[in-house]
């Protein structure tokens, strides 16, 4: 099941506070980048972000994206602040994008 276009406006109206964020579509779902970071992505109308030190203080249910993927924590933030500051604090913890090659 492929993500809906109101489910990601939803999830990017609850990122407003955080700068930088864009998507990428990729086989019909989403994925969110902050400051050039991967945290998450709106997989089959769910908001997922990657399993870290502080995503894990603040969020508890573990989900798959998709078969073969690793678990992802679901957000159940419905707050624009909280949301920010949960991105905000999984930032350092993120690896640096990587450079490509031209």
């Amino acid at each position: 099941m492929a993500s809906s276009a109101e489910y990601l406006e939803y999830v990017l109206d609850l990122l407003a506070d955080v700068p930088e964020v864009i998507t990428k579509k990729m086989m019909e779902e989403y994925l969110l980048y902050a400051s050039g970071k991967l945290f998450g992505g709106v997989y089959d109308d769910r908001f997922l972000v990657k399993d870290t030190a502080a995503s894990r203080s603040a969020l508890s249910t573990r989900e798959v994206p998709y078969d073969g993927a690793q678990e992802m924590l679901l957000v159940d933030i419905e707050d624009r602040e909280a949301a920010a500051k949960l991105v905000s604090a999984m930032l350092p913890e993120l690896p640096e994008p990587r450079r490509r090659r031209r």
